[in-house]
């Protein structure tokens, strides 16, 4: 601007110009408006949170839908809705070693028992998912989460629950806890200091995320839930990890049935193109493998 004053300092725009001028402004703004919003995203439940993506790299990670995936044959109980827990402070004791009789994920112990073997994810894990799909499917059905973006993103947090060569018991908890990193802010780590007094991750610095779905305390806090009816809600348990996932998935009214929909409740969990991509990988992977 300076120096096209001092080229033609006579110079003005006429009032065409000037419109054009203040029209292109005004949708400049709109799209960085728009952009601003479809960034808005939760807090992040993942220990290892990229740097927010661009806008191109957004586009070209919106999936196509998921193909039909197969619901699960058998039916629970009506289950019952899965309301937020009060603060890690105030949980209860430990739960039980084996899920209480008629735990609702026995109901899907003949499905997964046929899915498991095509699909590599544990028995025991897909009681749980198919469990939270039902629960959803009752409670929040506009969302249309299905059980395959719960194992997609399970595998990609902690293989089912199978990290650093853990095993996945029929109490649901893994073998030993699941931890993750201090979140100290290193490298691609963002700094969060400790919310919780260690009382879930160990750690009275630093928080970390845990359990096969990797919680941070304070989203725990938010969405804890209790999925196997033990009257406890513990993020190493993956029934009550499962269900406290689809309603984080399911959270702002979105519809997981559509690309966009999907796409953002996955970047509310990790706001990484690359995560959407490689839980995608997975799930698409897992529903084809599941109707075979």
């Amino acid at each position: 601007m300076i120096r096209l004053r001092r080229l033609a300092p006579r110079w003005r725009p006429s009032p065409a110009v000037r419109g054009y001028l203040a029209r292109g402004t005004v949708s400049a703004g709109s799209l960085l408006v728009a952009v601003l919003a479809l960034l808005g995203l939760a807090a992040l439940a993942a220990p290892l949170p990229e740097d927010a993506p661009s806008q191109a790299a957004l586009v070209a990670a919106v999936p196509a839908a998921l193909p039909a995936v197969p619901v699960p044959a058998e039916s629970a109980a009506t289950p019952v809705p899965a309301q937020p827990g009060p603060a890690p402070a105030e949980q209860p004791g430990p739960a039980p070693e084996e899920p209480p009789p008629g735990a609702p994920q026995q109901a899907y112990a003949r499905w997964a028992a046929g899915v498991a073997p095509v699909t590599g994810v544990p028995e025991r894990a897909l009681q749980a998912y198919a469990y939270a799909h039902t629960v959803v499917a009752e409670t929040q059905p506009d969302c249309r989460l299905t059980w395959v973006t719960l194992a997609g993103i399970a595998r990609i947090e902690s293989n089912h629950g199978r990290f650093q060569g853990r095993t996945l018991g029929e109490d649901g908890r893994p073998s030993t806890p699941i931890i993750g990193i201090p979140l100290n802010g290193g490298p691609n780590v963002r700094a969060i200091g400790d919310t919780d007094g260690g009382q879930l991750d160990g750690d009275q610095v630093w928080d970390r995320a845990v359990g096969p779905f990797q919680f941070i305390p304070t989203s725990w806090a938010k969405w804890r839930s209790d999925g196997d009816g033990d009257g406890a809600g513990d993020p190493q348990d993956i029934d009550d990890a499962s269900v406290a996932a689809a309603r984080y998935l399911c959270a702002g009214n979105r519809d997981l049935s559509t690309g966009l929909g999907w796409q953002r409740a996955v970047l509310s969990y990790n706001n990484s193109a690359a995560y959407v991509q490689s839980v995608y990988a997975a799930a698409e992977g897992y529903a084809r493998d599941a109707q075979d």
